[in-house]
């Protein structure tokens, strides 16, 4: 009867902390950056003690375009963010099936605006934002640092495990999986090849983008990390800058890499002070 009892309590405590909200001392949280139609998109805002300005970088968490939010995933990175003594804000963007693209991207470009424009509030140096995403937030900030222009231009781009070539992927599972909801079919026939041709990264580099960091586990069954090096290949070949750590016997999702005791959160931090400088 007493074993009973602990396991009641243990199950109630457990669900006690799934649902307790996250919490992080300095966090400024739910601060709506855009209107999309009837949906209120919000960021979270941490500001670092000090005058600033601060480099800065803006957080875009994975899910497969399907499901997350601005808590999920990416949250490895807050604290060694902080500490370091960043301005970072992580975001919510429209998922799909029920937004398709371009959604998400345009939701993301709406973040970059935002913080420019809101500079002043948080100690941000406009000239000094990187933006970060995991999955597929990673390739929604691959898209944004191969695709921005003017106001939506950022200094610094550090995908993980991005998913750069989506007709790859795509290829690999002979399904969209996904996919289907973000490109709006579930066929796959031209038009849906045709798209995820024209949505892909990849696709898109050109010379004179921002320095790329992505950071890639060597044993990723869902996103190979031979997205990364083709990626890095293709953006030295254009003339860009582009570096690749890899998380030896790393899979998909940095939290799993805790039990690795890989050093990929300070190795980032190192590159961002020396390309945000």
């Amino acid at each position: 009867m007493k074993l009973a009892t602990l396991l009641i309590l243990l199950l109630a405590l457990t669900l006690h902390a799934a649902d307790k909200p996250f919490s992080m001392p300095g966090l400024k949280q739910d601060i709506e950056f855009a209107k999309a139609g009837d949906v209120s998109l919000t960021l979270d805002a941490f500001v670092p003690e000090g005058e600033g300005p601060f480099a800065t970088c803006i957080l875009v968490h994975g899910g497969g375009f399907t499901k997350g939010d601005k808590h999920s995933f990416i949250t490895p990175l807050f604290e060694p963010l902080a500490k370091a003594g960043f301005t970072w804000f992580t975001i919510n963007y429209r998922l799909a099936p029920q937004h398709p693209w371009p959604a998400c991207a345009d939701d993301v470009a709406s973040a970059i605006r935002w913080v420019k424009a809101h500079a002043a509030e948080y100690k941000v140096d406009p000239k000094r934002i990187a933006i970060i995403g995991e999955s597929a937030g990673g390739h929604l900030v691959s898209w944004a640092g191969v695709m921005g222009e003017g106001e939506t231009c950022v200094a610094a781009v550090v995908p993980f495990y991005p998913p750069h070539d989506l007709v790859v992927q795509v290829k690999r599972r002979n399904a969209l999986g996904g996919l289907g909801g973000l490109i709006g079919t579930e066929e796959l026939n031209d038009a849906a090849w045709q798209k995820l041709v024209d949505i892909s990264p990849m696709n898109h580099i050109k010379p004179g983008l921002p320095p790329f960091l992505q950071i890639h586990g060597d044993k990723d069954e869902t996103v190979p990390i031979s997205q990364s090096v083709n990626f890095e290949a293709k953006m030295k070949a254009a003339g860009n800058a582009c570096e690749t750590i890899t998380i030896p016997g790393g899979g998909h999702g940095m939290g799993g890499w805790a039990k690795l005791n890989s050093d990929y959160a300070e190795q980032m931090i190192t590159w961002l002070r020396k390309t945000l400088k």
